[in-house]
C-alpha cells in the first residue's frame, strides 16, 4: 500500500546530503541486517535485534513505555491501517491465525491463534474450515465464538460506518451478495453474510467464489478479528475495543495517552503467541519528533510507537556514540521507494525512452536524497523487495547497483537514439509537497537526467490530495507527469499483496488508482490469476518472480531504495527482535522490561 499507511517524518531535503557522509561512514562499522534465520539470542550491539532476540528473558512485570508523535489512525481492528496499529493490536485482538513470533522473514510464517491449526482446505481451494480453541475468553470471561469472529468480519461490509481498514476479505467473501454490513442486516442474529459458516461455536467455514492462495494471510490481518456483537459501539469502537487478548483498556485519550493493563480473563493455555510480559503498558504522545527522540535516549521512553526511525539530529548524536549506537536497528521496512514512469505521457510511451530515463539516472544521488545507506536504504534493484515470495534483489536488470551506482551515460544515450530523441526531451515530475526526502529525490533525479539531455520540471502537488491527483489518471495526463515520485509497502508479503494494485490491469482506478503507470498487459493479468488460484507458494513466487522480470524489463518503474529506518530500543528492553512481518518493526507482543520479577 501506499507509505500513507505508515506516515514518517523525514529528513529535511537540505539535510539528507550534508548527513549521508556519516551514514555512508557508520555503515561499514555493524552487521548489514537482514532477514534474520529464527531464534538466535544476542547481547545489545547495532543490528543485533535485526536477525536475533536481545535480552531474552521470560520475566513478567513492570511497565513499558511507548512515545510518539502520531496516533493510530483507528484502534478499531477493522479499520486501522498504520502498519504500528497492526502490530500493536495484537495486544487487545486475535485473529484465527496470525504471524509467528520470530526474527526476521521466520516472521512471515503463519501460525494459529484462536484456531487449533491452519485452515483444512477443501472444494478446490474455495472452502477453509477452522476450529477453534477451547479457553478463549472475553475480557469479561465469556468464551470467544465462531459467531464473534463471523460478526467481527461482517463489520468491513459497513464502509459507512467502519471506513478506512482494508477490504481484502470483504473481496474475496462477498460472492456477489453485496452484504450492507451487520448495523443494515434484515436477519435477527445479525450474521447474515451467507459465504460464511458457524456450525456450531466451535467451528467457522469460509466459502469463497474462487480459490485464493493468500487467504490466510488476509485472515491473519487485524480485519479478521473477532468482536462481540453486544459491545459494538459502530464507529467509537475505537475508542474503547473489548478485549480478547492479555491487555485491556484502562485509559485512551486520543493524542494525549493510552494505557493497557493485563486483562484478567486471559488464558494464557489458550494463546501460543503472547508471553504477555509487562503488567502495563503505556503510550505518551508528543507533537515534537525531536523531542520525542531526546526523551528516549534520556531513557524517559522504551521505544517509537510509530517505528519512523530517529530523526536527524538523534541520529547523528547515535550514530557518533557507539554505545548509544549499541541500542540501535537498521532493518529494511518492506516499503519500496520508487518513481513510476507514465507511458501515457509521450514520449515515455517509448520503451526506449524509459530505458533512458534509468539508465542515465544516479542511483546512489537518489540514495543519498533518502538519506543513505542506513536512513534511507539500499539501492533499489527491482520492484519485489525482500521477504515477498518470488523476490531477487540481485536481479539488477538495469544496473542500477553497478559502478557504486553511477548513471551508464552511454547506455541512456544509445536508448535516446533508440527512441527518436537523441538530443533529450522535456518532461515532469510529480511529488508530494508534504514529503521532504521525496522532493530531495526528485531533485537528485532532475540534476542527474540533465546530463543527458532530459529536461524536467518538479511539480510539488499537495501531498494531502494524493488519491485525488495522481490517484486519478485524467489529472496525471491532464498535468503531463512524466515521472511520480511514489512509496509502496505490502499489506502481506505475497505478490497480490505488494505488487497486484501496482501493476495489474484491472486495478486502474477512475480515482484512487496506484496502477500510476496504467500498466494492463493480458500476460501479466493472467499470471495474476494463476499466481492467486494456487496454493503452491513455490508455484505462486515463480509466477510473481515472472511478472517483476516483464514489469522491469519494459522499464514502468525506476526502484530508488529498498526502505530502512534507524529504530532505537532501550536497555530495558528484553525479547527485542525486528519482525518482517510488521514492516521492518519490532514485535511488540514479545517485548518485556528489565527489572521484572
Amino acid at each position: 500500500m501506499t507509505s500513507n499507511r505508515s506516515t514518517r517524518v523525514k529528513l529535511a531535503a537540505g539535510a539528507a546530503v550534508a548527513l549521508a557522509a556519516l551514514l555512508g561512514t557508520a555503515a561499514c562499522s555493524g552487521s548489514s541486517g537482514g532477514s534474520g534465520s529464527g531464534g538466535d539470542s544476542k547481547a545489545a550491539g547495532f543490528n543485533a535485534a535485526a536477525g536475533s532476540v536481545v535480552h531474552p528473558s521470560t520475566a513478567k512485570g513492570g511497565t513499558l513505555r511507548f512515545t510518539a508523535a502520531q496516533d493510530f489512525d483507528s484502534l478499531d481492528p477493522q479499520r486501522g491501517y498504520y502498519g504500528f496499529m497492526w502490530d500493536f493490536a495484537r495486544y487487545y485482538t486475535r485473529q484465527l491465525i496470525t504471524y509467528g513470533t520470530r526474527p526476521g522473514n521466520a516472521s512471515l510464517k503463519l501460525v494459529p491463534d484462536l484456531a487449533t491449526s491452519l485452515a483444512q482446505i477443501t472444494d478446490g481451494g474455495k472452502t477453509y474450515t477452522y476450529h477453534l480453541r477451547s479457553g478463549s475468553t472475553w475480557e469479561d470471561g465469556s468464551p470467544v465464538t465462531s459467531k464473534d469472529i463471523k460478526y467481527g468480519i461482517e463489520r468491513t461490509w459497513a464502509q459507512d460506518v467502519i471506513t478506512g481498514g482494508p477490504i481484502w476479505l470483504m473481496q474475496n467473501l462477498d460472492n456477489g451478495q453485496k452484504y450492507p454490513g451487520p448495523y443494515k442486516d434484515p436477519s435477527p442474529d445479525k450474521l447474515g453474510l451467507k459465504s460464511v459458516d458457524t456450525p456450531d461455536d466451535q467451528t467457522i467455514v469460509f466459502h469463497l467464489a474462487k480459490p485464493n492462495g493468500d487467504f490466510e494471510q488476509m485472515l491473519a490481518l487485524p480485519e479478521g478479528s473477532p468482536v462481540k456483537q453486544s459491545k459494538d459501539t459502530g464507529a467509537k469502537y475505537g475508542l474503547h475495543p473489548f478485549s480478547d487478548g492479555p491487555y485491556k483498556f484502562q485509559a485512551y485519550q486520543p493524542n494525549k495517552t493510552l494505557v493497557l493493563v493485563r486483562n484478567d480473563k486471559w488464558n494464557k493455555a489458550s494463546d501460543p503467541i503472547r508471553p504477555a510480559l509487562p503488567d502495563r503498558i503505556e503510550v505518551a504522545y508528543g507533537s515534537n519528533a525531536d523531542d520525542l527522540d531526546s526523551r528516549m535516549l534520556g531513557g524517559d521512553a522504551d521505544l517509537d510507537l510509530n517505528q519512523t526511525g530517529l530523526q536527524q539530529a538523534a541520529r547523528v548524536k547515535v550514530l557518533q556514540n557507539p554505545q548509544l549506537k549499541a541500542s540501535t536497528d537498521d532493518p529494511t521496512t518492506g516499503y519500496i521507494r520508487y518513481v513510476s514512469l507514465i507511458p501515457a505521457i509521450k514520449p515515455l510511451d517509448n520503451v526506449h525512452c524509459r530505458k533512458a530515463v534509468i539508465y542515465a539516472t544516479d542511483h546512489k544521488a537518489l540514495q543519498t536524497a533518502r538519506g543513505g545507506p542506513i536512513a534511507g536504504g539500499d539501492i533499489g534493484t527491482n520492484m519485489l523487495p525482500d521477504g515477498v515470495k518470488g523476490a531477487d534483489v540481485k536481479y539488477d536488470p538495469f544496473g542500477q547497483t553497478g559502478n557504486s551506482g553511477a548513471p551508464d551515460v552511454a547506455k541512456a544515450k544509445s536508448e535516446l537514439q533508440q527512441c527518436g530523441k537523441p538530443n533529450g526531451f522535456s518532461t515532469t515530475i510529480a511529488v508530494r509537497n508534504n514529503k521532504p526526502a521525496e522532493v530531495a529525490s526528485a531533485v537528485a533525479l532532475q540534476a542527474s537526467l540533465k546530463a543527458v539531455g532530459i529536461n524536467t520540471q518538479i511539480d510539488q502537488y499537495d501531498g494531502a490530495q494524493t488519491p485525488n491527483i495522481i490517484g486519478v489518471p485524467n489529472v496525471v495526463h491532464k498535468k503531463g507527469y512524466g515521472l511520480i515520485v511514489m512509496g509502496w509497502g505490502p499489506d502481506f508479503y505475497t505478490g497480490q499483496g505488494f505488487l497486484q494494485p501496482l501493476v495489474d490491469g484491472r486495478f486502474i482506478l477512475p480515482n484512487g488508482n496506484n496502477n500510476y503507470s496504467e500498466i494492463n498487459d493480458p500476460a501479466i493479468n493472467n499470471e495474476f490469476d494463476q499466481a492467486i488460484a494456487t496454493t503452491d507458494a513455490d508455484k505462486a513466487g515463480q509466477l510473481y518472480s515472472d511478472i517483476n522480470h516483464k514489469v522491469m524489463e519494459d522499464a514502468y518503474y525506476l526502484p530508488i531504495v529498498y526502505d530502512k529506518a534507524l529504530l532505537w530500543r532501550s536497555n530495558r528492553l528484553t525479547n527485542a527482535y525486528i519482525a518482517a512481518s510488521y514492516s521492518g518493526k519490532y514485535d511488540f507482543v514479545s517485548l518485556g522490561v528489565e527489572g521484572a520479577k
